[in-house]
């Protein structure tokens, strides 16, 4: 009977409580033959639930849009972070409904039950949130709103379909980019970005000249003072903008997950925020991504655009499967960049078997330029190391974590010795780690 209804009227459910009631009735109607009293209620009570069935289809149809529904939603979604939703939910009848809101969100999300009831009076709105969390980058579409409206009994729904349909992007994240950036900037401290004085002056010397009302006393400078015989200071100008390279890994070994984020996906949104740090710090900013073979190559500049133009690479950034080739990038780095830089590079060496297979281009790289090579620590490898063995077999799979957690440390040694910088950190720390470095490097004036 249900099904019947749902294709003659496809906006007009049926709830259980009409079947509930509609089966107490047929009860009493059987039951009618040995006692007549029964067969006389269950006549009156089918009357009176068809009539009240009657009623309740009248009221809830005789308006052609009654609920209004507004989704409100970023244009961007931020990769990686729990992003807000907000559905603003309203009717036009003169008494209070039952809505039930389900939202048809991306595929993407794998979510197909989630709805929300509420009971709105006539003339309020009401406003749902809800967040999302995307686990990849690309295009999301929200469909379709559909809103299930009941009267007080609950006999009868009415299925009303708000077109909402609208698309989104989710973008490398956003909302930690600007996170890292309070951190730095803020006056306050701030847990995970280390203050790191900078040693010496913060500008560059640029010639010495006769003092003048307002120049600042503190860059006198005596020797020239007691020659010319006339008060002599130092000027300086703004320090030059240093090159800053973000060169990333799209091989397979950065496909491995970790929170349901790849280390590629970790080592865009860490890029996105490094980069907007550096600009801020006023250096230049480039990208260069790698994998068998070399991938984006942007310029390192300083203006407006750069910041919108990385963000927009990273966001079409794709894994390649196969094997990274680092005399591929090495080449590439003494095509493409120039003059000395800081090249911030994301990987992820797995055993000292690559790492020797690497370190000898890795060192030519570090003759040229300031190399910081940055890769993971496998945090599901660190569970089954600190794990009590209960087995024979706990005891091989803790034995080879602490041997595999050991070999990410002799990597990270190996390439200290080889005076490369480095940077051992899990998915999570990945960007207040690099930034920390950054800024070390900067303090102590090696870039």
């Amino acid at each position: 009977m249900r099904f019947l209804f749902r294709l003659l009227y496809p906006h007009l459910y049926l709830s259980y409580r009409f079947f509930v009631v509609l089966l107490l009735l047929a009860v009493c109607l059987a039951t009618g033959f040995v006692v007549p009293v029964f067969f006389l209620v269950g006549q009156i009570g089918v009357a009176a639930l068809l009539a009240l069935l009657l009623v309740e289809i009248f009221i809830l149809f005789f308006k052609k849009n009654p609920v209004t529904a507004k989704r409100h939603v970023a244009s961007q979604l931020s990769l990686g972070d729990e992003n807000k939703v907000t559905l603003k939910i309203s009717h036009d009848y003169t008494f209070p409904v039952y809505l039930d809101v389900y939202d048809n969100l991306p595929y993407q999300f794998q979510i197909r039950d989630q709805h929300f009831e509420v009971l709105l009076d006539p003339g309020h709105q009401t406003a749902i949130t809800y967040y999302v969390r995307p686990n990849e980058r690309g295009e999301y579409e929200f469909s379709d709103i559909y809103v299930y409206v009941a009267a007080l009994t609950k006999l009868i729904q009415r299925k009303v379909v708000v077109k909402e349909r609208q698309q989104v992007a989710t973008y490398p994240s956003i909302l930690q980019m600007k996170k890292y950036e309070l951190k730095v900037f803020a006056k306050t401290a701030s847990t995970g970005i280390k203050k790191i004085r900078r040693l010496g002056h913060n500008n560059e010397f640029e010639q010495i000249k006769n003092y003048v009302q307002g120049d600042d006393i503190r860059t006198v400078n005596w020797k020239a003072t007691s020659r010319r015989n006339e008060l002599m200071v130092n000027q300086y100008q703004d320090e030059r903008a240093q090159h800053v390279y973000s060169v990333i890994d799209k091989s397979r070994s950065m496909r491995m997950p970790f929170n349901e984020l790849t280390l590629l996906d970790y080592s865009i949104n860490s890029t996105l925020a490094f980069s907007n740090i550096c600009l801020r710090k006023g250096d230049k900013v480039g990208l260069m991504t790698f994998s068998d073979k070399l991938g984006t190559k942007m310029a390192a500049e300083r203006n407006a655009n750069q910041l919108p133009r990385i963000i927009e690479l990273l966001y079409r950034q794709k894994t390649r499967f196969l094997e990274a080739n680092f005399e591929m990038l090495y080449h590439g780095i003494r095509n493409h960049i120039k003059g000395r830089s800081l090249i911030m590079l994301y990987t992820n060496i797995e055993s000292e078997y690559s790492l020797k297979r690497v370190l000898p281009l890795l060192k030519k790289i570090n003759q040229l330029h300031v190399l910081v090579v940055i890769f993971f620590e496998n945090t599901e490898i660190d569970k089954a190391a600190e794990m009590e063995p209960r087995h024979v077999r706990d005891i091989y799979l803790k034995t080879f974590a602490e041997k595999y957690k050991m070999d990410k440390k002799k990597i990270a040694l190996e390439l200290r010795k080889n005076a490369i910088q480095t940077v051992l950190t899990t998915p999570e720390k990945l960007s207040i780690d690099t930034i920390n470095k950054y800024l070390e490097l900067k303090a102590r004036g090696i870039i």
